[in-house]
C-alpha cells in the first residue's frame, strides 16, 4: 500500500520544484541575452557610430585608432585616450593635425 506524503513533504517538493523552475528560467534569460548581445555585436562591430560605414584600424605610435573609411571620423577604444595623453606634446600636435584633415 502506497504511503501518502505529509503536508510538509508536499510543501518541500513544491518548493524544490519552484526553485528548479526559477533556475531554468534564469538560465534561459542568460542564454537569450548573450545571443542578443552577439547579434548586436555582429551588426555594429567595427562600424562608424556616425555614418555606419566600416572602420579601419590605423596604427599611430603603437596605438590602434579606428578610422571611418567614409566620413574619416576617428574613434578611440578604452584606454587609447589615456595612451595618447602620455605621448609627448609635439607628437600630440602632429596627431591632432592628422585629425583636422
Amino acid at each position: 500500500m502506497p504511503v501518502k506524503p505529509t503536508e510538509r513533504e508536499e510543501e518541500y517538493f513544491v518548493r524544490i520544484e519552484q526553485e528548479m523552475q526559477k533556475r531554468r528560467e534564469e538560465q534561459r534569460k542568460k542564454q537569450a541575452s548573450s545571443e542578443q548581445r552577439e547579434k548586436l555585436r555582429e551588426l555594429h562591430f567595427m562600424k562608424c557610430p556616425k555614418c555606419g560605414t566600416d572602420l579601419i584600424e590605423i596604427d599611430f605610435k603603437g596605438i590602434k585608432i579606428d578610422e571611418c573609411s567614409s566620413c574619416r571620423g576617428m574613434w578611440l577604444d578604452a584606454g587609447e585616450c589615456d595612451a595618447l595623453a602620455k605621448i609627448e606634446k609635439p607628437v600630440l600636435e602632429r596627431l591632432f593635425k592628422v585629425f583636422k584633415k
